[in-house]
C-alpha cells in the first residue's frame, strides 16, 4: 500500500522560501512518477510539479516555473519541493501523490492517487 506523509509547511512572508518533504512508503520513487499538488480554499486541486520515474524528467506548472524545484532522494524514499520567492497566491495545502500505473499525465490530479494528509503553506505578511 502506497502512503505519503508530507511535512515542512508553515507561515512565510512574501518573497520567502520553504522546503516541503514527502516521505514515501510502499513504492520506490524511481519506479513511479510522483508529484506535488496543491489545493487552495474553494479551488480544485492543481498540479505544481511532477517528476517521471526512471529518467527523472521534471514538469512544472507555469505559475511556479523558475521558483519551485522538485527533487527526490531514492535511497531515503523522500520527495522534496523547494519553494523560493513565495507569493500569497501560493497559499494552499500541498499534497504529494503517485501516478496511476500506466497513466502518467503530468500535473493532472485525476491521474494521481495515494494522497497524503497534506501540509499547509501560508504566504502572508
Amino acid at each position: 500500500q502506497v502512503q505519503f506523509v508530507e511535512s515542512g509547511g508553515g507561515l512565510v512572508q512574501p518573497g520567502g522560501s520553504l522546503t516541503l518533504s514527502c516521505a514515501a512508503s510502499g513504492l520506490t520513487l524511481n519506479g513511479s512518477a510522483v508529484g506535488w499538488f496543491r489545493q487552495a480554499p474553494g479551488k480544485q486541486r492543481e498540479g505544481v510539479a511532477c517528476i517521471s520515474s526512471r529518467a527523472g524528467t521534471t514538469v512544472y506548472a507555469d505559475s511556479v516555473k523558475g521558483r519551485f524545484t522538485i527533487s527526490r532522494d531514492n535511497s531515503q524514499k523522500t520527495l522534496y519541493l523547494q519553494m523560493n520567492n513565495l507569493r500569497p497566491e501560493d497559499t494552499a495545502v500541498y499534497y504529494c501523490g503517485s501516478a496511476l500505473p500506466g497513466f502518467y499525465v503530468p500535473l493532472a490530479s485525476s491521474f494521481f492517487t495515494s494522497w497524503g494528509q497534506g501540509t499547509q503553506v501560508t504566504v502572508s505578511s
